[in-house]
């Protein structure tokens, strides 16, 4: 039975929906402002970013095979001399 419930509701929507005018309809006051509280979080997110890049201080490590290859061309161009 609690299906006919369900079905009796749903018919009893069906005129409402009818009668709005569907270009007219439009997100209103409650999608501008999730809309803006979205956009206020991701610039929050993007100063915070923003602010702790500019405390890193990376130096990258030299890579190992480059440092031995210009170490084995440094000693051999002083043995020349």
């Amino acid at each position: 039975m609690p299906d006919m419930y369900a079905t009796q509701a749903l018919t009893d929507l069906v005129p409402l929906a009818d009668e709005l005018d569907k270009n007219k309809v439009t997100p209103g006051v409650l999608g501008f402002i999730v809309f803006a509280a979205l956009a206020a979080g991701v610039w929050l997110l993007m100063k915070s970013m923003n602010r702790h890049m500019g405390k890193v201080d990376f130096e990258e490590a030299p890579d190992p095979d480059a440092v031995a290859a210009e170490a084995t061309v440094g000693a051999g161009s002083a043995k020349q001399k």
